[in-house]
């Protein structure tokens, strides 16, 4: 059985970036220049570490984080590969919640694009050092100076080459690590030292000025070494590098080419030397966001910030060792549910593959199966009660209706779902019961169509996706009186109610009153007219949606000695509600609170769309970025329906929003009479 490392050889790294620009590979370079696989695989093949799971393979693309450890220099680096598409930003969440810096690939002709964006910030909130690796710097287009130049534009001074290209003809012939001052060639896994050709010292001496500038910053002895103009020792800026990701002062960037190897060795250099263990922060953060102190010879404690819900393996839980040493056949209690697990077999894993471990030091991430009562989020302790910051996943509003293939398979498909909901908790279901739906609320279109093709591969049912029904409403605009007598004989005993009841528009559902004299209703049938009111209620007189704000008051009415009972009151009741359709009936549709967050270049286009969805504008105001503008407005929600998809086009990704249900308002008349079309086909 394999051991885990201790703590200070531990870097847990977590790679993002714009889908496309290479993290999968980035990560399968790694582990070949370290001899952790014998062959370089590719997503194109299918033939990665990483991404293993049946759909990854056909669709070319991460859908879930996947661990693969990396052993170089005498130390364990836990890459951390995370999706680039946003409709699995939950995995991403997930990855950076147990990472010791994030590693932001890019691509080198792309430059910073809005997943690189959007990386820096999820990074940011998550308060995880960054570290930028260039990608496909051996691209003929590829354009470093323009790059680092606009790197530095929009995150700041804190933006610093550690490697650094070297081009002729627009051809990268070799890479310099600026700390060793070397320059180097590479060939597959052969990093050869070369001399520096002259022409290009300038450009290397300023590059390593701006590094020394940055590692100077770090410390006050180093400070003073600078403007002295002296030299630093490798030690000294691997020191300095460190402490200044550490503390987030320094973001460095390395360059490279994960498809022919270029520069990799020199990633896995800095990331060895200079990138943080578990210990640099010193501390976690509890449910309260108060600092806890991080002890590796204390009691264990794991946080769980992943599941798999595996058909043949059973309930999968990734976890990070919060704190102490987590041994195997350890007994913890999940601090959520109050019940103790049992670790009986702790693994690591690499991809898929599983290597059972006897114990994992503090700062280490493994897995473990078969936890019955823990689920992604729940932190488990050998002693005390503190539990750890939970992952905040963003809420999905894309919502879909399911139809079962296959007659009967309501249930399958509930049962299938439930076990997607655990392990992926930017998913949503609920089974209306108004509109009779099974509705699943995911981050797009492709996080939707990923739980199709699992519900079909893990748990053999098919499902298909309709656009979802809207709850609407009905009530009524004006006072009525209205009559309802029914009377039938059929020889024996015959059946006699009479009612007369004054109908008027009210605030919720139904306020029943009675004002009749002289015993015209007797008072034993009231709750049976009452009742036969509710009992319409649920089916309005225009389109058949639920009914509400109605008051109704009996003013009047006639029984029969023999012949009446509540039955036939129920009934009268029933014919006098028909006579609301006289009374101005207007269709209800549920209105909501849209809150918008968005870069201010794209406010204007924001703003008109949102008006095109007969959107009322409330107001804007400021982020707590500057440059962001939050955007409030009230929208009917059957006009939010694919909104995620078309925000997200529309930005870029770089926008998100909230949508809480408002109240109820009134449906314009052409659209009504629309509404009540299509219900009447839909009944047909």
């Amino acid at each position: 059985m394999a051991t885990g490392m201790n703590t200070e050889s531990i870097r847990n790294i977590c790679l993002l970036g714009h889908g496309g620009n290479g993290k999968t590979s980035v990560a399968e370079a790694m582990l070949y220049i370290s001899k952790g696989t014998d062959r370089l695989g590719k997503t194109t093949d299918g033939t990665t570490i990483c991404d293993y799971d049946p759909e990854e393979i056909k669709r070319k693309i991460s859908i879930s984080t996947a661990i693969a450890p990396v052993y170089y220099n005498d130390k364990k680096i836990n890459i951390i590969d995370t999706p680039g598409y946003l409709d699995f930003s939950g995995e991403v969440m997930q990855g950076l919640r147990v990472s010791g810096c994030a590693l932001i690939v890019m691509d080198a002709k792309s430059g910073v694009d809005a997943g690189c964006e959007l990386a820096w910030d999820y990074a940011t909130k998550a308060t995880v050092p960054k570290a930028f690796f260039i990608n496909k710097i051996d691209d003929e287009n590829a354009n470093f100076s323009a790059t680092i130049a606009s790197m530095r534009e929009k995150f700041g001074k804190t933006i610093c080459p550690v490697t650094i290209p070297v081009f002729e003809e627009r051809k990268c012939v070799g890479i310099v690590n600026l700390i060793k001052n070397k320059a180097y060639r590479y060939n597959g896994t052969e990093a050869c030292e070369i001399p520096l050709d002259p022409k290009f010292a300038d450009n290397v001496a300023e590059a390593r000025v701006l590094l020394m500038e940055s590692l100077a910053s770090t410390s006050d002895e180093l400070m003073e070494k600078f403007f002295a103009e002296e030299e630093f020792t490798e030690a000294e800026m691997v020191q300095a590098l460190m402490n200044g990701i550490n503390d987030r002062s320094i973001a460095p960037v390395m360059v490279g080419s994960a498809a022919t190897l270029d520069g990799i060795t020199s990633l896995l250099y800095v990331i060895s030397n200079s990138f943080p263990n578990p210990f640099g922060k010193k501390h976690e953060r509890n449910l309260d966001d108060e600092y806890v102190k991080i002890d590796p010879a204390g009691d264990a404690a794991v946080f769980v910030f992943k599941t798999v819900a595996d058909p043949f393996v059973g309930k999968m839980s990734y976890f990070k060792v919060m704190n102490g040493t987590l041994k195997k056949d350890a007994v913890l209690k999940n601090l959520t549910t109050g019940e103790n697990e049992k670790f009986a077999h702790i693994y690591t894993m690499k991809g898929k593959k599983q290597t059972e471990v006897e114990e994992l030091a503090c700062g280490d991430i493994g897995m473990t199966a078969k936890l019955s009562n823990t689920n992604t989020n729940d932190t488990l302790s050998a002693s005390g009660n503190v539990q750890y910051r939970k992952i905040v996943y963003q809420k999905p509003y894309y919502c879909m209706g399911i139809v079962p293939a296959a007659k009967g398979d309501e249930d399958k498909i509930s049962g299938g779902i439930t076990k997607l909901l655990e392990e992926d908790l930017t998913l949503r279901y609920e089974n209306n019961a108004e509109t009779k739906q099974m509705l699943i609320y995911g981050l797009g279109e492709q996080h939707l169509d990923i739980v199709t093709s699992k519900l079909k591969t893990r748990f053999g049912t098919t499902v298909q996706y309709v656009q979802p029904k809207i709850a609407y409403r009905e009530t009524i605009k004006k006072k009525i009186d209205a009559e309802g007598k029914h009377k039938k004989q059929s020889g024996g005993k015959g059946q006699y109610g009479h009612v007369k009841i004054h109908f008027a528009p009210g605030d919720n559902g139904l306020v029943f009153s009675e004002s009749t004299f002289g015993g015209s209703v007797p008072k034993n049938f009231h709750p049976a007219v009452e009742k036969g009111l509710s009992e319409c209620m649920l089916k309005g007189v225009l389109a058949g949606f639920p009914m509400v704000g109605l008051c109704a008051d009996l003013f009047d009415g006639s029984y029969h000695d023999v012949d009446s009972s509540e039955m036939a009151f129920k009934l009268a009741a029933s014919l006098a509600y028909k006579e609301l359709k006289n009374a101005n009936p207007a269709i209800l549709e549920p209105v909501g609170t849209l809150t918008v967050y968005v870069p201010d270049d794209y406010m204007g286009d924001v703003i008109g769309d949102v008006s095109k969805r007969r959107g009322r504008i409330l107001g804007t105001s400021k982020g707590d970025n500057a440059a962001v503008t939050i955007i409030e407005a009230e929208v009917p929600q059957s006009e939010m329906t694919n909104y995620s998809i078309t925000l997200r086009a529309m930005t870029q990704g770089r926008g998100n929003f909230d949508f809480e249900f408002a109240r109820y308002e009134e449906v314009p008349a052409p659209l009504a009479q629309k509404i009540i079309d299509e219900n009447k086909q839909n009944e047909d």
